[in-house]
């Protein structure tokens, strides 16, 4: 074999760098829409901004968010901790988006950074349903059902009794009733019921105006999905399951 001969080889051996640089790129566009892809259709990862699902999570925890069980004709149902868009300035500053820097603003983008400026709360009523506070239990009643929280919500304080549904005013009141809930929307609630921007706060009061009554209520379409998972902190990671507790409440009455 020549040196011409040997020479052509060996460059032919070596790697071109406008072909390796070409490759990295289809490789990385391929990675970013297939993130894209997970994020808008299965997938998608939020942090927790506030107190306001405690004890199970707790601000700053990472979840997971799955889509395609609320496909189609299927909707939350009681008891699934749902990520929802804020439906009419709920967030109010409360649970503002949490800063973040250029880097981790494109990567939540295509779905590879928790995002904020959503709010998260569990599902207490579907459409149809009628909540209640309280019985002289202090529980909470779907469709005239009590629901034993105590599995999930913060303890709430005494005395001389405390109930499972006050308002955060910084003062108990366990007499309010909110429903029929309207179809396409839930009734939501935080776990820690005295610090929760929740629907039962966006509840006309009596005597209230200029008060719209939907106001209470989260429409199905801005919900993004259910929690499935804690992510992270790595300690604490743990899949999470709708509780049983709603298992036994009936069909809302129809007219």
């Amino acid at each position: 074999m020549t040196s011409t001969d040997s020479d052509k080889v060996e460059s032919e051996r070596k790697p071109r760098p406008l072909k390796a640089i070409r490759e990295t790129v289809l490789l990385l566009a391929f990675a970013i829409v297939l993130a894209l892809v997970v994020k808008t259709f299965f997938v998608q990862s939020f942090y927790i901004p506030s107190e306001s699902m405690e004890p199970g999570l707790i601000v700053n925890d990472r979840i997971l968010v799955e889509k395609p069980s609320y496909w189609g004709s299927g909707g939350p149902s009681r008891g699934d901790v749902i990520v929802f868009d804020d439906p009419g300035n709920w967030l109010q500053g409360l649970e503002a988006q949490q800063p973040m820097s250029l880097l981790a603003r494109g990567l939540a983008k295509i779905g590879l950074y928790p995002t904020g400026g959503h709010l998260v709360k569990r599902v207490i009523g579907v459409a149809g349903d009628t909540i209640e506070c309280c019985d002289d239990q202090g529980r909470i009643l779907i469709n005239g059902q009590p629901i034993d929280e105590n599995g999930f919500i913060e303890p709430q304080p005494g005395p001389p009794k405390s109930c499972d549904g006050p308002m955060p005013s910084g003062k108990m009141n366990c007499n309010w009733t909110a429903g029929p809930v309207p179809a396409g929307t839930v009734f939501v609630m935080g776990d820690n019921r005295n610090d929760s921007a929740d629907s039962s706060v966006h509840l006309c009061r009596p005597n209230a105006t200029h008060c719209d009554p939907n106001d209470a209520y989260v429409p199905v379409e801005d919900v993004v999905g259910k929690v499935f998972a804690l992510a992270w902190p790595l300690g604490r990671a743990h899949l999470i399951h709708t509780p049983d507790a709603f298992d036994d409440v009936p069909d809302p009455k129809s007219d």
